[in-house]
């Protein structure tokens, strides 16, 4: 329990130290994702292969292990983590996109 305080404790720092700005996320530059019952960090960096986009994830709460994931991204790709909802109801998400040299983050909905 106590590395799920350190863990959200380090994302609340993180994230109040930089804001997005108009033009998207900046290289190491952290984001938080919140995604209902799940949250975390999300950040890139600059590589000769892409953009190296790096999110680590946990459920609030739970004695479960934290989650990293890493994506590469080439121009116009994106990587979308969501959560599942129960029948009818609509899915929290986070889109993660690089626009030429932008990185753009925004929350959105899907639908089941």
């Amino acid at each position: 329990m106590n590395f799920y305080r350190t863990l959200a404790a380090a994302a609340f720092a993180l994230a109040s130290l930089s804001a997005v700005e108009a033009e998207g996320l900046k290289p190491i530059q952290s984001q938080a994702i919140d995604l209902g019952g799940l949250s975390g960090v999300a950040y890139y960096t600059v590589e000769s292969d892409g953009f190296h986009v790096v999110a680590t994830l946990a459920q609030e709460g739970e004695d479960g292990a934290p989650v990293r994931v890493k994506s590469v991204l080439a121009p116009g790709q994106s990587v979308t983590f969501s959560t599942p909802r129960g029948a009818g109801a609509q899915a929290e998400a986070v889109e993660i996109s690089r626009w030429n040299d932008h990185v753009l983050v925004h929350k959105t909905a899907l639908s089941n």
